[in-house]
């Protein structure tokens, strides 16, 4: 059975096959799956996130997030000013085979603004009631 999001293309190397066209395909496939977890750094309005190091600075000033808002964090300033469902966060974040209360969300939206307090970067989070979180750097 076919998983969603992939094709038979990226499942098969005919063998004898390197090690370097193996990552190569992986890396593809994990791009693919997963675009906004690239490895360049993020920066919005002050708000700068380095995957590579994994840290988060704002205003210059190194800012503390758990794990999960970490990668919370890092798709919302990959995909900024698009409104995403608790369940589309879920699926982008945490993965399509965790399950989870979507509610489970707003517990981490609520934990990334509180990390965020001190440099005033909490205000990128947007709430858009009936509809998800957004992160904007337009307040208006």
């Amino acid at each position: 059975m076919q998983k969603r999001g992939t094709s038979c293309a990226d499942d098969y190397i005919t063998k004898p096959f390197s090690p370097r066209e193996l990552m190569a395909r992986i890396k593809a496939v994990l791009r693919r799956r997963a675009p906004q977890m690239t490895e360049d750094a993020v920066e919005i309005a002050g708000l700068r996130l380095d995957p590579l190091a994994h840290r988060v600075y704002g205003n210059g000033k190194p800012l503390d997030l758990g794990p999960t808002e970490f990668r919370l964090l890092h798709f919302l300033m990959t995909h900024a000013e698009r409104v995403y469902s608790r369940s589309q966060l879920l699926d982008q974040v945490w993965g399509d085979h965790v399950f989870v209360e979507e509610r489970t969300v707003d517990v981490h939206i609520r934990r990334l603004r509180s990390a965020l307090e001190p440099s005033e970067h909490d205000r990128l989070i947007q709430t858009v009631r009936g509809s998800g979180y957004r992160l904007s750097s337009n307040l208006g």
